[in-house]
């Protein structure tokens, strides 16, 4: 399985992929097909993933690219420290909307302050980073959930709110029809503890380009 230089891969992968594939014929289906693409990775550094969600959000992935990195040259070095201090017109002439600017900076802020720290999220469940989290403007849930599984590499998240995922079930699991938020938790329960690992191959049946953050 490739996994891209500088990241970190999921320890738990091929325990997690026996175990769903053993667990559910449909899901084995899919770890047969997909296992070979690749696997959840983390790059790293908390502040730049949030910041980049943040940047990239209602936006193509290559206008975000691009205005990345006006954002990476106008602050010399992306840490909270020094995004903190920046002028909301430096960050809006880089290219961001005046709101985002304001996001960024606050998600900036946030670090600073401690109010969202790094360091107490190994000691933390999933939904106090959750809560963490979602203090911050402009991260919702589901941006939080996407960082628990693409940064933290949480093994059991499961985010309803994701439109892909909840297309993929109805596809896998109902025949292709539609299914609400409460049943596609209820078809998820038999994933347990490795519900992020069933998302992860249940986003490669629409799309087989894993996506990094």
């Amino acid at each position: 399985m490739s996994v891209a230089p500088g990241s970190q891969s999921a320890h738990y992968w091929a325990e997690a992929s026996q175990a769903l594939a053993a667990a559910d014929p449909n899901m084995s289906a899919l770890v047969q097909t997909w296992q070979g693409v690749g696997q959840l990775a983390s790059r790293g550094d908390p502040f730049n993933t949030l910041a980049r969600s943040i940047i990239g959000q209602q936006i193509s992935v290559k206008a975000a690219a691009a205005v990345w990195l006006r954002f990476e040259k106008a602050a010399g070095t992306v840490t909270p420290q020094r995004v903190s201090r920046m002028r909301l017109t430096t960050l809006t002439n880089a290219g961001l909307s005046t709101r985002k600017a304001e996001y960024v900076r606050d998600l900036a802020v946030h670090f600073q302050s401690g109010s969202v720290d790094p360091n107490a999220w190994p000691h933390l469940d999933d939904e106090a980073v959750i809560e963490q989290l979602i203090q911050v403007r402009g991260i919702g849930r589901w941006t939080a959930e996407m960082f628990l599984i693409f940064n933290l590499m949480r093994p059991d998240v499961f985010p309803l709110d994701d439109l892909g995922l909840l297309k993929a079930i109805a596809l896998q699991y109902n025949g292709g029809q539609a299914v609400s938020r409460s049943q596609a938790a209820q078809i998820g329960e038999r994933w347990q503890p490795w519900r992020t690992v069933a998302t992860w191959y249940l986003w490669r049946s629409l799309d087989p380009v894993p996506v990094a953050y």
